[in-house]
């Protein structure tokens, strides 16, 4: 399924972008972690640029998760806060929020400004 973007995009705020969730997940902490992410930018608008969406996600997540995406080394960690039950509760994984996550929030971003479908880079 395509991401529509909403009628009012000029005024859209980051919150628009998680939804819908996606349909698969690295580990069990990451819905939390996308939740988490929704709430901390509810109230932001949406950069007009891809570089400032990328800053401003990769800055939430750090804030959210507590490290760099980027400069983290780990495939996966532990966070307490999104423990919520089952064998990976709280691992969030990084890799899917490397390759999948992050470049989907970015892509929806560019959906709004009406930029054409592509990875983002450095998320």
């Amino acid at each position: 399924m395509a991401y529509e973007p909403p009628d009012d995009a000029a005024v859209a705020t980051m919150a628009v972008l998680f939804d819908p969730e996606p349909a698969t997940w690295g580990l069990r902490g990451d819905p939390h972690v996308w939740r988490a992410l929704r709430d901390h930018l509810s109230g932001t608008a949406v950069p007009p640029s891809a570089n400032g969406v990328t800053a401003l996600l990769r800055a939430a997540f750090s804030e959210v998760v507590g490290l760099d995406l980027a400069e983290a080394e780990a495939s996966a960690v532990y966070r307490e806060q999104y423990a919520h039950g089952g064998m990976s509760s709280g691992m969030v994984h990084l890799e899917t929020w490397r390759e999948n996550l992050m470049p989907l929030l970015a892509e929806r971003a560019g959906a709004l400004q009406g930029r054409p479908p592509g990875r983002a880079a450095d998320l």
